[in-house]
């Protein structure tokens, strides 16, 4: 407000649900619901789909396109592989993925394949790319890169989201992508209207596409930035700064900085070798127990990450053995249990009749007879009459 900037013109971006609801719940709770009314606190991917609903057609979509899960992309890429192993299907899928967050099309995939399996893939995500289309449906991935693409290329469409948005926050911006870089600088212009908050010493998703050297080109970009470091830590202690910073000693520096923080010393960090797995969660258990015992901590006051989910059977086991109880964090999404997807099948079905994969799901479950050959003779004649799988079964 004090910049001049409404509410309705403002959009604060970040990675997840989760930081999302939480940023609006601050903002909320700081300046009251009023000054906030319109204000955009949302994904990346929020973002990118409210931008598709609202321009589809000028990418030959329909509005109520269908989004696919990664189990449903999934399924398609082993069909166009001809493999059901689900290491290979997962690889290719992965690869697709890293492509669409570096923007690269499928043929300029298939130009830069430097092996005969990237060539694979590379057709393979063409072939993907024109399924998608037919299906009337998007993955996650393109959630960003279409209307990343769709602004750099649609002047008309760029200057609308322009005046729309403007004026971004962009949240852990050292976790970015190509694509999603490439979405911001679409949004702000050249004039470079936003606030990016990142650390390049938590960059940490490298493996799925996040580039650090994405704040560098920032300066490059906008050589009008101003930095402001923030050295103060408000959750750790001196100590366990001090052992962090020991850690990323020798890790390459875009923006040096000095943590501290006003929470005191605190306790000795230790590392304590243990004879076996079991042995780890035993010793993690008596912990607890004894903290517990000495200091009259709560158990709410304790935590336990591990690295997967497959360890966490004997924490477990060792929790309950010293009668401590526990909640699990994390595990299998509400919307990825099986009943769930047969619901939302149908639903996806009723929303777009375009939709293949949700047809097939619908058609098959519960189990009414309608086997792999009825279902082939089906696609059949969906391909011989370039129809959908629910057009061919009202025509047939």
């Amino acid at each position: 407000t004090q910049a001049g900037y409404k509410p309705h013109h403002i959009a604060a971006i970040t990675f997840t649900n989760k930081a999302a609801k939480e940023m609006q719940e601050r903002v909320s709770a700081r300046l009251g619901r009023e000054q906030t009314r319109g204000l955009t606190v949302c994904t990346f991917h929020s973002l990118g789909m409210r931008i598709l609903r609202e321009e589809a057609q000028h990418i030959g979509y329909k509005k109520n396109f269908s989004i696919l899960d990664a189990s449903d992309s999934a399924r398609i890429i082993g069909e166009l592989l001809g493999s059901t192993g689900r290491e290979a299907v997962f690889k290719a899928q992965h690869q697709i993925s890293l492509w669409k967050n570096n923007l690269q099309t499928p043929e300029a995939a298939f130009q830069a394949a430097d092996d005969d399996w990237a060539k694979q893939i590379a057709q393979v995500y063409a072939a993907y790319q024109t399924t998608l289309a037919h299906y009337q449906a998007v993955d996650f991935d393109d959630l960003i890169r279409l209307p990343t693409l769709l602004l750099q290329q649609n002047s008309e469409v760029r200057l609308k989201w322009q005046q729309r948005l403007q004026y971004l926050l962009i949240d852990e911006c050292q976790d970015t992508n190509a694509c999603q870089y490439a979405l911001m600088r679409a949004l702000v212009g050249l004039e470079g209207r936003f606030t990016a908050v990142g650390d390049d010493d938590q960059s940490i998703y490298a493996w799925r596409g996040a580039n650090m050297e994405n704040l560098r080109r920032l300066q490059e970009d906008y050589p009008q930035i101003k930095i402001i470091k923030l050295e103060q830590n408000y959750r750790s202690t001196a100590r366990i700064l001090k052992v962090a910073n020991q850690v990323i000693a020798n890790n390459p520096k875009l923006f040096p900085k000095t943590l501290w923080s006003q929470l005191g010393e605190g306790e000795v960090v230790r590392v304590v070798a243990c004879q076996s797995e079991t042995h780890e969660a035993e010793f993690v258990a008596q912990q607890i127990a004894r903290n517990k015992l000495i200091y009259g901590a709560n158990f709410a006051d304790f935590a336990i990450l591990y690295r997967g989910n497959h360890q966490a059977r004997l924490f477990e086991d060792a929790l309950r053995s010293a009668r401590i109880p526990y909640q699990i964090s994390g595990g299998q999404s509400f919307y990825d249990k099986a009943e769930i997807k047969d619901v939302l099948s149908y639903l996806r079905l009723l929303a777009n009749p375009d939709d293949d994969p949700a047809f097939l799901r619908a058609a098959t479950t519960p189990k009414r007879g309608i086997g792999d050959t009825t279902l082939g003779k089906l696609n059949d004649y969906a391909k011989q009459h370039e129809c959908s799988l629910f057009q061919a079964a009202q025509s047939m």
